[in-house]
């Protein structure tokens, strides 16, 4: 039986000596410890061998690099309450060590940041060792690398841990211009009655970055950009977008409302998606010389429900791109009837989302000229979304899972779903088309989106 809202007395963070743990959970945990939420032991496990000196010195490391240390007590204070477990991940061993370790904790969380090859292994040696009462466990992703890895996992964690003590950690989900899309479709009024078929023409989702797999390349091989950030990054923002209006105000009814999203999508078939390759991928160290990954992705999407029949998605994604930064396109229809000569050339109305590098919001409207001749131009009303004392998504989400609130996390059915829409051209599919690093990636990306205008390029300001 779980208990999900009981406060979580441990933290367990398998991979303490990750990349992943130096470059975001300590400078996490130490926000956590600053504004006095983290005071339980932290147990770091890895199979380095390493003593707890050396791990106090990377936490140390970690936070000086992400931000000055402003408040030495906090790090005394989580120096304190950090612990470290060392050994295989495939002896039991190790595991009845954490148990020492736990001591009396009756309800830990264990953050599986580690490789996705390790989850079973360690999923199962936590049910072995008796670690599974009461407790919960944060994976991170990516969940499965297709369907049916996806269910394999799902089943092996469903063995030992009850649903509602999974948690599938997203960090973009843990964003706070991803999140204020939520609240900013729910929460005004205006936008319902223009949020469908009939008003929206199509949507675009573009997340790029200007550099390549930074000597990630043996990681990058086994994922590409379309699982890397597509299933699930991506993926995630559409069901943001997409959803129905949720029942009541609970994570209950957003996740069904992602589901049902997921669900209506279409399967994708190899023409829907573009694959490209930046010139020098294959001399990253890693990389096979004939590798057909893809460090770019964009297709096309349709979401087959009453709200969304015919109008397409267009989303896409990249390595060493012109930017980096991540926006949101809703173009809207034209007006039934055009009486002034200038709507003929004018783009539409749109409203955009940016998420990064910083948060706005954006609607874009004609205005008149000064004059007697109808003509005009159009403009954005631009609000800026930037607040300051943000938590980083680690922080919030790892602060979530703790105190058991599942809102920002990926339920089984979802999970399950979204690999069932790209699923069909994971195998199956074009080959990777080279681009220039530095560009809008491979032109045969522009051919997609033909029928419904350009890629909208984010504009850095």
């Amino acid at each position: 039986m779980s208990d999900t809202r009981t406060t979580a007395d441990a933290l367990v963070i398998f991979g303490v000596t990750s990349d992943l743990s130096h470059k975001m959970i300590f400078p996490a945990l130490y926000a956590m410890a600053k504004r006095g939420i983290l005071n339980v032991p932290v147990i770091g496990v890895a199979s380095s061998k390493w003593n707890l000196a050396q791990v106090h010195k990377k936490a140390t490391d970690s936070i000086k690099q992400a931000d000055k240390i402003d408040d030495p007590d906090a790090l005394d204070r989580l120096l304190a309450q950090l612990r470290y477990v060392g050994g295989d991940y495939n002896d039991l061993s190790t595991f009845n060590a954490l148990k020492q370790e736990l001591g009396n904790a009756q309800h830990p969380a264990h953050y599986l940041a580690i490789p996705p090859a390790l989850f079973t292994t360690v999923i199962n040696g936590l049910g072995a060792a008796g670690l599974t009462h009461q407790a919960r466990v944060i994976v991170e992703k990516p969940f499965g690398r297709d369907l049916a890895s996806a269910r394999e996992l799902n089943r092996i964690a469903l063995s030992v841990f009850p649903e509602d003590s999974i948690y599938r950690i997203d960090h973009y989900l843990g964003k706070e211009a991803i999140m204020n899309i939520l609240y900013f479709r729910f929460a005004n009024s205006f936008l319902e009655p223009i949020w469908n078929r009939n008003y929206v023409a199509s949507v675009q989702i573009t997340l790029c970055e200007n550099f390549g797999v930074q000597g990630r390349g043996a990681f990058y091989e086994s994922v590409g950009c379309l699982r890397d950030v597509i299933q699930n990054h991506l993926f995630q923002i559409v069901a943001l977008l997409a959803m129905e209006p949720p029942a009541y105000q609970g994570y209950g009814a957003n996740h069904s409302e992602k589901v049902k999203v997921f669900q209506a999508m279409r399967p994708l078939q190899p023409d829907d998606v573009v694959r490209g390759q930046y010139t020098g991928y294959l001399k990253e160290p890693g990389v096979a010389k004939d590798s057909d990954v893809e460090t770019f992705c964009a297709l096309r999407l349709f979401i087959d429900s009453w709200r969304w029949e015919g109008v397409p998605w267009y989303l896409r994604s990249g390595k060493c791109l012109a930017a980096t930064a991540a926006e949101v396109l809703v173009e809207l229809k034209p007006p039934p009837q055009r009486l002034f000569a200038d709507l003929a050339s004018g783009q539409a109305n749109y409203l955009r989302f940016r998420l990064s590098p910083n948060s706005a919001v954006a609607l874009a409207a004609r205005v008149k000229r000064v004059g007697k001749e109808f003509v005009g131009d159009q403009h954005e009303l631009y609000l800026v979304d930037e607040q300051p004392g943000e938590e980083s998504p680690y922080e919030r989400l790892l602060s979530d899972a703790m105190a058991g609130d599942e809102t920002l996390f990926t339920r089984e059915d979802a999970v399950e779903a979204a690999w069932a829409v790209v699923d069909p051209v994971l195998d199956t599919h074009h080959p990777v088309h080279i681009y220039k690093p530095g560009s809008w990636g491979p032109k045969q990306a522009d051919a997609l989106i033909t029928n419904d205008g350009s890629w909208h390029n984010p504009i850095l300001l």
